[in-house]
Parts: structure tokens; C-alpha cells; sequence
């Protein structure tokens, strides 16, 4: 996803990109965790949305859409966001 043409745009993008790839057993474990231990993702998830989602590149609409001005701050954002869609899937299962 190295192309500027499909980087996601808005947070909501960049989830539903996100839970389309993620590993099943993955999005579990991210689905279990505390809001307050998301921060374990920053240098594995979190470098991976910076670097594919063009944070460091020329994807201003995306970070803009987060409400961050800096990559890391932005990629924990959307972080943030994908834990609450998949909370939000999980309760619906249940």
C-alpha cells in the first residue's frame, strides 16, 4: 500500500483497510486489550500505519482527518479507533 493513490484519507478508511488484513487472532488480541495498553502497538502497528498509510509521506489529508500534526500521534489515533470498532464488533457478538 506504498502508493499514494490508495492510501486511506480519513481514519475510517484507514480502519476498514486495516480490518480487512488483519489476522483474525490479531484483531482478537487487540480487541481484548485496555484502552491504556494500546501503547504496546505504537513500534509494531503503529510503524506499519505510519510507513503504509503515508504518514511520513505526503498523506496530509489523512493526518489532518486524525486531528494530529505528528505521525505518531495520528497512527494512535487510528489505533484507537480501529480498538473501538473491533470493541464494538465484539459486543455485538455477544
Amino acid at each position: 500500500m506504498n502508493d499514494y493513490n490508495q492510501w486511506p484519507v480519513t481514519v475510517d478508511q484507514a480502519v476498514g483497510v486495516l480490518l480487512g488484513m488483519l489476522p483474525k487472532d490479531e484483531a482478537d488480541k487487540i480487541a481484548a486489550m485496555s484502552r491504556d495498553d494500546l501503547i504496546h502497538l505504537h513500534f509494531g502497528l503503529g510503524a506499519w500505519i505510519r510507513n503504509n498509510f503515508g504518514l511520513w509521506a505526503q498523506n496530509t489529508a489523512l493526518l489532518e482527518n486524525t486531528g494530529q500534526s505528528h505521525p505518531d500521534d495520528a497512527a494512535g489515533v487510528i489505533i484507537e479507533a480501529l480498538w473501538s470498532r473491533l470493541q464494538a464488533i465484539v459486543h455485538k457478538v455477544h
